[in-house]
């Protein structure tokens, strides 16, 4: 497992952009595929994007494509999650999540059990 702290959350107002960071320690981290999440209050956690290890796939929530942007810098062992065009709805805690697996499809790593890793999470809050 890797040690996952993120940081970059902030009250901003709708259609304010938003850098979160999200660095890695204690193993290999270009051996990881990178995902995001959030969850906003009373809500079940939801998947918000996906990194390869190679940077060289990406997948997002049908909710945030276009908006959003994972990228990482496997030197400085940080994901990030550029976000622009912010909403209210947007407001939650977003966490970041590593996994070493393999699976057929980016699909799979949608789903939480696919982690084995997870940061505390940083607080977004979006006004309108």
């Amino acid at each position: 497992q890797v040690h996952l702290v993120e940081s970059g959350g902030r009250l901003v107002q709708a259609g304010d952009s938003l850098t979160l960071s999200c660095v890695a320690s204690g193993r290999t981290f270009s051996g990881y595929h990178m995902g995001w999440f959030r969850q906003a209050p009373g809500k079940a956690r939801e998947f918000v994007a996906v990194i390869s290890w190679t940077s060289g796939t990406f997948y997002y929530a049908d909710s945030v494509e276009g908006r959003f942007f994972i990228s990482r810098d496997n030197a400085k062992n940080t994901v990030f999650l550029q976000m622009d065009s912010l909403k209210p709805e947007d407001t939650a805690i977003y966490l970041c999540a590593a996994t070493d697996r393999w699976r057929p499809t980016w699909s799979y790593y949608r789903r939480e059990i696919e982690y084995d890793s997870w940061g505390q999470g940083t607080q977004v809050t979006v006004s309108s």
